[in-house]
């Protein structure tokens, strides 16, 4: 088994502690970082997210996981940027205002940067104008993601769209919303770009709006 595979396998198996040394003994051994994220941190995550969308996968295996991936990612940032890689695309996530859940933004977090973009997660209880201003102070984001575990939060996925059309922002980017009580239906009622029903889901759905 080639180091590259042993990561992959680390993460599959949620063993945090062990992809990092192995991200690093890839990296002695001359395996280039952008051939480590492909195929150690990325490809496993891939897996993993199809599981989970076909059942046979749960949220605990998906964050230890996940959690797994971004220790090997840490190791790798260093040397993405000085061989110049390039995310997929980027993104900001929260929680909107009024709700404090953030284990599914956080998943969802995670499996977006597991396919290679670049995410600032804005935390929860997050207001319509502080998404307006992160968009402000960054104009190279693709897609936004609104999370809402609550159905008396779910409205201010609603407000934070109609606030970044009238910021004259909508055209500029994408943006996918979740949780529990998030539909479809809702998704065409207030204008999201995409509605997905889990991790796995969105971050197959965030590489499909940048056309990766």
């Amino acid at each position: 088994m080639t180091t590259t595979e042993e990561i992959a396998s680390a993460v599959m198996r949620g063993k945090r502690k062990e992809v990092g040394p192995l991200v690093q003994r890839a990296l002695d051994e001359g395996v280039a970082a952008q051939a480590i994220l492909d195929e150690g941190l990325i490809a496993p995550m891939g897996v993993i997210g199809d599981r989970f969308s076909a059942g046979e996968a749960f949220v605990p295996e998906m964050l230890v996981a996940a959690r797994a991936m971004s220790a090997g990612t840490e190791v790798l940032k260093p040397h993405l940027a000085e061989a110049g890689a390039e995310p997929l695309g980027k993104a900001v996530i929260g929680t909107v205002k009024g709700d404090m859940h953030d284990i599914g933004k956080n998943l969802v977090r995670m499996m977006i940067e597991g396919k290679g973009f670049e995410v600032t997660d804005l935390g929860v209880d997050v207001a319509p104008e502080a998404f307006v201003s992160f968009l402000q102070e960054h104009d190279d984001v693709d897609i936004v993601c609104c999370s809402a575990l609550l159905t008396t939060t779910m409205p201010e996925i609603g407000a934070t769209i109609r606030a970044i059309e009238e910021a004259g922002l909508r055209d500029k980017v994408k943006v996918m919303i979740g949780g529990a009580p998030v539909t479809q239906a809702y998704a065409d009622e207030v204008g999201a770009d995409a509605y997905t029903p889990d991790a796995g889901a969105a971050a197959v759905k965030a590489a499909e709006l940048v056309g990766a």
